[in-house]
């Protein structure tokens, strides 16, 4: 169909939007420059609103394209199984340190990912359900903070991660890890901010994230002085506050918090 095809000056606004709702990407693209030699000043914002979201799909997609070099070139190296493992909760006063090993499949792509700590929670929701579901394996390590306290954080993240690469149902043939070197058996990758460098590592690291939140709702039903579902365990003031009123619980990393009872 020739672009002299679309009659947009006989379109309703209202048409006009329900055109780009139900219209593909492609097709949009090929009647933008007709459309928006109409005059009127909706169908302008229309244009505008679709090229914003133009704007955020392309940054998404170039975003994706670096993101997957690394992995792009360990697939073309013969590695099948690439694991991407990460941990959050290093920095919280309580609840547990949570690592996270994911084995995406090679033709796995999903706009979006990124470093968990740069997405909301329903996003963080959004995207770990798919990863989850689409994900060739994948496992989530708890090390609680009695442990912590015991081997300190460094070593406690070590843990983790070990055995969220261990409890795999699907052996690794080679890992991408942020920014700690383990002790393993398979080459591997430590990625300074691997989150936001690798689709692999940034999976994991939004897997772990939405599994330790979780977890530390639950707890917040237990404790509920603490407002551990809005801060999550971090030295927020209102948590602080609360540790100095009824002192600290049992998932309260006592190496943490010496200073503040």
């Amino acid at each position: 169909m020739g672009k002299h095809h679309l009659t947009v000056e006989k379109m309703t606004v209202q048409e006009i939007k329900d055109w780009f709702h139900q219209t593909s990407r492609e097709e949009i693209l090929l009647y933008l420059d007709v459309i928006k030699k109409d005059q009127r000043a909706s169908v302008h914002k229309l244009v505008k609103a679709w090229e914003n979201k133009e704007a955020q799909y392309q940054a998404q997609l170039n975003q994706w394209q670096v993101m997957s070099r690394e992995e792009k070139l360990l697939f073309s190296k013969g590695y099948q199984y690439i694991v991407g493992i990460d941990e959050v909760g290093r920095g919280p006063l309580a609840g547990p340190v949570v690592a996270a090993a994911v084995i995406l499949p090679e033709d796995f792509f999903l706009l979006g990912i990124n470093d968990s700590k740069k997405l909301s929670a329903s996003k963080r929701e959004e995207l770990a359900a798919i990863i989850k579901k689409e994900a060739l394996a994948y496992s989530v390590a708890f090390v609680d903070a009695k442990e912590i306290d015991r081997i300190n954080i460094y070593e406690a993240t070590k843990v983790a991660m070990l055995k969220a690469i261990q409890e795999l149902p699907l052996s690794p043939s080679y890992a991408l890890i942020d920014a700690m070197k383990l002790p393993l058996s398979i080459p591997y990758q430590a990625i300074i901010k691997g989150d936001a460098q690798s689709i692999s590592i940034a999976a994991a690291s939004i897997v772990a994230k939405v599994e330790r939140d979780q977890w530390m709702e639950t707890m917040s039903e237990l404790y509920p002085q603490y407002g551990f579902e809005r801060n999550m365990g971090y030295g927020t003031k209102e948590h602080v506050e609360a540790i100095q009123v009824h002192g600290i619980t049992p998932i309260h990393r006592k190496s943490f918090v010496t200073n503040l009872c």
